[in-house]
């Protein structure tokens, strides 16, 4: 801040002594202060920008203790409410280590859910691979087999099992029937759900009142047969029908309509298996336990 001073003095020396000095002590002091002047400046910039970073620099180290002030209350408090826990009555630690050993318990129980699960899947899939591989390229345009969640879907269509309008089952679908029942008896620990679907023209036969009744007719006629014929378990067996009610593709063409009239065989574990899984016990289950949970308190 000295600078400007100095600056007027030797501006007035100059002035007073301008009689006194020659040309060239006169430039040289001009240069001088051209010089003293652009330091000036370069100083004053410099200033500018130190001033700047500093405030920078103040508004981040706020803004890092007000950060510091507030993990320091956060670990308070967790601290607190840990010293709560670990202070807590005998009866409470006791509840703890039993929530421990069901939580345990559970993990254990979900595990051999997962495993029975992937076992089941496996299973579908050797099922829908051994069916598929069973038929024929022809057999196929008819059958489209599938696996949804857990559940083999066999969808056969209408025009291979019957005839227009008709129930009865088609001297070319034996072969193919015969295909599937062989699954089926492979596979015992799975019920057989048949299920007749239709499309939604009115059916004009007098001995069939509507496509409910044709559906659940289509439905018995290829559970009778797999029983009658191909000599499936029929307590295995259940025949429903859904009417016009379940469509796959819209009913505004043929092709729609096509795929609409269908007879599905779904493959399922049995119920009372199923159940039986659902009601074990989860300290009973036969595979390695899951990673325990620990009670904090009992690392103190």
């Amino acid at each position: 801040m000295r600078t400007p001073v100095l600056l007027s003095t030797l501006l007035m020396v100059a002035v007073l002594g301008e009689s006194c000095v020659s040309n060239k002590k006169f430039s040289e002091l001009q240069t001088s202060y051209n010089e003293l002047r652009n330091q000036n400046r370069d100083l004053d910039g410099r200033y500018q920008v130190s001033q700047r970073e500093l405030s920078g620099a103040t508004t981040r180290v706020k803004s890092l203790e007000e950060q510091i002030e507030a993990q320091r209350t956060s670990v308070a408090a967790l601290q607190a409410a840990l010293d709560k826990c670990l202070n807590s009555s005998s009866q409470g630690n006791t509840n703890i280590s039993k929530l421990v050993d069901e939580i345990n318990s559970a993990n254990n129980y979900i595990k051999h859910l997962v495993n029975t699960k992937n076992t089941s899947d496996s299973l579908n899939m050797v099922l829908t691979n051994n069916l598929t591989r069973s038929l024929s390229r022809e057999e196929s345009k008819d059958v489209d087999v599938q696996v949804l969640k857990g559940v083999v879907y066999i969808s056969l269509s209408d025009k291979m099992l019957y005839k227009s309008g008709s129930y009865e089952i088609s001297p070319v679908a034996g072969t193919t029937l015969s295909k599937i029942a062989k699954i089926i008896k492979d596979y015992k620990d799975y019920d057989v759900l048949i299920e007749g679907n239709t499309d939604n023209v009115p059916i004009s036969q007098t001995n069939i009142r509507n496509n409910w009744d044709l559906s659940a007719l289509r439905a018995s006629s290829v559970v009778q047969a797999l029983q009658n014929t191909y000599g499936v378990e029929p307590k295995r067996l259940t025949a429903g029908g859904r009417g016009e009610y379940n469509p796959i593709a819209p009913n505004d063409s043929d092709a729609g309509k096509s795929r609409n009239r269908r007879t599905q065989i779904i493959i399922t574990p049995k119920l009372d298996q199923f159940m039986e899984l659902i009601e074990k016990a989860p300290e009973k289950a036969t595979d390695a336990p899951a990673t325990p949970v620990t009670n904090p308190a009992s690392q103190q």
